[in-house]
């Protein structure tokens, strides 16, 4: 069946990009299809009952980089969206009866560290500051398009725009942007700090979602990645969606309905149509067809050009590259019910504290996260893997019955290729059990209080949500595929190699996580080819 309309873009994928992506094109007057293929929006940043009464993020679970003119653009706020911040940053829990806590402002912060170390309190507000001087340059140029290897005046004329921004910075802030982008997390902590502890706590964020040791160089940029965002006005604050995460891709669906969009779920794209070089719209599983004068594509670039694109219409090197496209966050995601808050062993008590409202790190040092993924690289998952677990019924109550709870467990390091031909489904329970039992060492409570569990292997996510090797980012956060070489040389622009197709997704700079800017970005290049006669209407 062909549907008889010709749109001016067809977006595959309605993830938080691709709604984002839309609703600018809608809103600059073109015609705009959006194909799902889930029976709901939102991709990985959707909120689903998984035990009765109990409500969570299914994948995607906090909020912080989700960008501010994506969300004052959208009116996000007008359609319901409520941010709420952690009153506690982190929570550390350390072997025995100790722990590290983050939040509460910077001298509360120092004088947590000054029990480990009074060096490492006296160095925090240089460390800060440090951060910050290097994740302002990453701000500015999140809603940049990258200079674009090959493409001639316009990618120099970019190259030099970029160039000013470098020239602009004094030289310590470029001896550490240069440190930040690629040394190792652990080399870097190292020359700051000496607590375990403290190295810990910050270390966490080189590793999430990236499936390496902390002292793999490159790391530290991973750890950067995650200090550029805001909530509510306050930068590097973290928080909570009241309603789940899913609430931001409601929100976002109903803008972009409101400007036109057509919006169709359970349209699962089989494959593009290409004809001399150009996309001429997508084909469904169904069968049906519908035509556009563009494709914008919201999913990771290894499933686009693997298994959505016929690889005849490729070219043979842009092809080998895409298989060699590197897709592996090592993430293990569960969503569990609770009758009753952890009782931890170094903060005793299951009545509310600010300890249960932030962010709970089970990893307590940088050696212990580096022997998760030398045992996730040997036996496919890590001995004591490391964990962050995030509470946020303690903060938005909707999400389960009064007086119990909801946890997001986000968990590395798990092989998304287990050794000797074995399969997630297999051992997918048993690891899960694994879980629960080492958050029992620090909270004893914890594994007698679960009454239910959704469990997502790196195989359930890539199922479930398209994420190819389970990579929340769709694609490792290397210097090689980063700014003008992602998702590779000469395509940074957001425009595939294909006429009329596009890259919206996380797959394109500036990467992954749930900030709206890849589909803010691929938008305006859409809207200039259109306004050029590049794509004609």
């Amino acid at each position: 069946m062909l549907d008889s309309k010709t749109y001016d873009v067809v977006v595959v994928g309605g993830g938080h990009n691709g709604l984002v992506c839309a609703s600018y094109l809608a809103a600059a007057g073109l015609t705009v299809k959006l194909c799902e293929r889930r029976s709901v929006v939102g991709g990985a940043a959707v909120t689903e009952e998984f035990h009765p009464g109990f409500s969570n993020s299914t994948a995607s679970y906090t909020v912080s980089l989700l960008h501010p003119k994506v969300i004052a653009d959208l009116r996000l706020h007008d359609h319901g969206l409520k941010i709420l911040e952690r009153p506690l940053a982190n929570f550390l829990p350390l072997p025995g009866d100790d722990y590290l806590k983050v939040g509460g402002g910077l001298q509360a912060t120092q004088a947590e560290f000054s029990r480990f170390s009074q060096r490492d309190a006296d160095r925090l507000p240089e460390y800060y500051a440090m951060l910050e001087g290097v994740a302002a340059v990453l701000r500015e140029l999140l809603l940049q398009t990258p200079p674009n290897v090959g493409s001639g005046l316009s990618g120099l004329v970019q190259g030099i725009r970029s160039g000013r921004l470098l020239r602009r910075l004094s030289l310590q802030t470029q001896r550490d942007a240069l440190d930040l982008f690629t040394k190792s997390a652990g080399e870097v902590l190292d020359q700051w700090f000496e607590s375990d502890a403290a190295k810990a706590l910050f270390g966490f964020d080189a590793i999430v979602g990236n499936f390496a040791s902390p002292y793999t160089p490159g790391s530290a940029y991973v750890l950067l990645h995650h200090c550029f965002g805001e909530v509510n006005g306050k930068r590097g604050i973290w928080g909570h969606a009241v309603g789940g995460m899913g609430a931001i891709t409601q929100a976002m669906a109903k803008e972009a309905r409101h400007r036109g969009v057509d919006i169709t779920t359970d349209a699962a794209v089989e494959q593009l149509l290409v004809e001399n070089g150009r996309v001429m719209g997508v084909t469904l599983e169904n069968g049906n067809r519908i035509k556009g004068r563009s494709v914008a594509a919201n999913v990771n670039p290894k499933l686009l050009y693997l298994q959505l694109i016929d690889e005849n219409d490729l070219d043979a090197d842009f092809l080998q590259r895409m298989r060699n496209y590197r897709c592996a966050s090592a993430t293990f995601r569960m969503n569990v019910a609770l009758s009753e808050l952890p009782d931890f062993t170094c903060m005793p008590g299951k009545q509310l504290r600010k300890h249960h409202q932030s962010g709970i790190i089970i990893a307590p040092s940088l050696g212990y996260m580096e022997r998760a993924y030398f045992d996730a690289r040997q036996q496919g998952w890590s001995r004591q893997p490391v964990i962050e677990m995030l509470i946020p019924s303690t903060v938005d109550d909707s999400l389960a019955p009064a007086g119990q709870h909801v946890a997001s467990l986000f968990c590395q390091h798990f092989n998304p290729q287990l050794p000797d031909g074995r399969d997630w489904d297999e051992v997918r329970e048993s690891v899960a059990d694994h879980i629960i039992d080492t958050v029992n060492e620090y909270a004893p409570n914890f594994k007698s209080s679960v009454l239910g569990r959704m469990v997502l292997s790196p195989q359930d996510l890539e199922r479930r949500f398209g994420l190819i090797g389970g990579d929340i980012f769709h694609g490792a956060l290397g210097l090689d595929q980063l700014f003008s070489a992602r998702p590779v040389l000469g395509h940074a622009d957001y425009r595939g190699p294909l006429g009329g197709l596009y890259h919206c997704g996380s797959g394109a700079h500036p990467g992954g996580g749930v900030t709206g800017v890849p589909g803010h970005n691929a938008a305006r290049e859409i809207i200039r080819d259109f306004k050029w006669r590049k794509l004609r209407r």
